[in-house]
């Protein structure tokens, strides 16, 4: 597997769980940063139920929701999920998102373990019609760039099957 891996996919697409089985080759310690943060009650149930599916299969989760750079492991595997729910809390937060984007990849690069980020492709739908909605479509497509750029190996997940972009 290579050091930096991309899993990108629309939502519901197959690409965490396709990350996933990708972590399942790795035979050292496996770290799982989650970026999820619970603003309401059925984000609450949805991270439930994601540490339940993690419980007992040989993951150490960590949770980070604005700075999963300081969270990276170093030894193992991490699994980073989501890139697209952590830009969500960026901007909930009121943060530079290409800063702290450009800040992520120089710690994924400097990390020595094996690194599978998992994020949206937002881009192929259509145009949203409020400016919030376009600039995070926007920053998402310009932090998938960023982060395809130090991947060795990229997947795009559609329908559950992997296309392999690079690598």
């Amino acid at each position: 597997m290579s050091r930096i891996t991309l899993v990108l996919g629309g939502a519901r697409s197959g690409k965490s769980r396709f990350a996933e089985s990708l972590a399942q080759e790795h035979g050292g310690p496996r770290t799982y940063i989650a970026t999820a943060e619970a603003f309401d009650d059925e984000m609450r149930q949805r991270i439930a139920r994601h540490r339940e599916q993690r419980a007992g299969d040989g993951w150490t989760t960590i949770e980070s929701t604005l700075d999963p750079a300081a969270a990276l492991p170093r030894d193992g595997l991490v699994l980073l999920d989501c890139i697209t729910v952590w830009l969500g809390n960026l901007m909930h937060h009121d943060r530079d998102l290409r800063a702290e984007v450009s800040k992520l990849c120089a710690a994924l690069e400097a990390c020595p373990a094996q690194v599978i980020l998992v994020s949206n492709e937002v881009g192929l739908s259509i145009v949203p019609e409020n400016a919030m909605a376009r600039r995070f479509r926007d920053e998402q497509g310009f932090a998938n760039q960023a982060f395809a750029s130090i991947s060795e190996t990229v997947f795009f997940v559609a329908a559950g099957l992997p296309l392999k972009l690079k690598g």
